[in-house]
């Protein structure tokens, strides 16, 4: 097992799932809250991940930021080095390739929440902040563990968008899934059926994590209302 690639794909996915939950939650609800011909585009922006090659994602990244454009050598400059091939850029390219993972699902959750429960908390006095933390976050709670689970499960497994952007280099960009490509292309076939049982036990918890919630919650209010 190559534990550094292992480390830094935790750290790579827990600094991503941390980052995009402070960004996808007010720009989930924004988008969630009205319609509009600037809101689809946005959705449709968020959600261009979900279809676009990650090589092409990665290939602009890495054009963006390396000296070959202004805003990539203004970060030369500022930082001293480029972002690219670096753990800074990994992360970069890591948070706008996992954004609709963690946007979708609190999107969807949000609009599920009945408006008559804001609107009768803004009529009692809450300012807006306080009705989205006391109304809108606790009936959502599924919504932001899904995120969660997907955006953390999502980097994780991540494999185009890092080699593009990152390269693989050990111990700063090089990853589980770039060490199970490597471990397949020396023919180390047993290293490769252990990091790939890794992912594979990450992608299966993540599930069992986002199906098993709901079941329990479920049985749980069945059980407190015939008490």
């Amino acid at each position: 097992m190559d534990i550094p690639a292992l480390l830094l794909t935790l750290r790579l996915a827990l600094s991503t799932t941390a980052i995009l939950l402070l960004i996808a939650i007010p720009f989930a609800w924004w988008i969630a809250s009205g319609n509009g011909l600037l809101r689809a585009l946005t959705q449709a922006i968020v959600a261009l991940p979900l279809v676009l090659p990650p090589t092409v994602l990665g290939f602009y990244l890495l054009v963006a930021l390396g000296p070959l454009t202004a805003p990539g050598r203004l970060i030369t400059h500022l930082l001293g080095h480029p972002l690219a091939f670096s753990f800074s850029g990994l992360l970069i390219g890591s948070v706008l390739y996992s954004l609709p993972f963690a946007v979708q699902p609190l999107v969807a959750g949000f609009a599920a929440v009945d408006p008559a429960l804001i609107e009768a908390s803004t009529l009692l006095g809450a300012s807006p902040s306080r009705t989205f933390r006391s109304i809108v976050l606790p009936l959502t709670k599924p919504s932001l563990l899904t995120a969660a689970v997907l955006t953390f499960t999502h980097t994780v497994g991540e494999f185009g968008v890092v080699l593009m952007l990152g390269g693989n280099i050990p111990g700063a960009t090089r990853t589980l899934s770039i060490a199970l490509y490597d471990q397949v292309q020396d023919f180390d076939y047993t290293a490769a059926n252990h990091t790939a049982m890794l992912l594979l036990g990450f992608a299966l918890a993540a599930l069992l994590v986002i199906y098993l919630l709901p079941a329990t919650r479920r049985s749980n209010a069945l059980r407190d209302g015939l008490a």
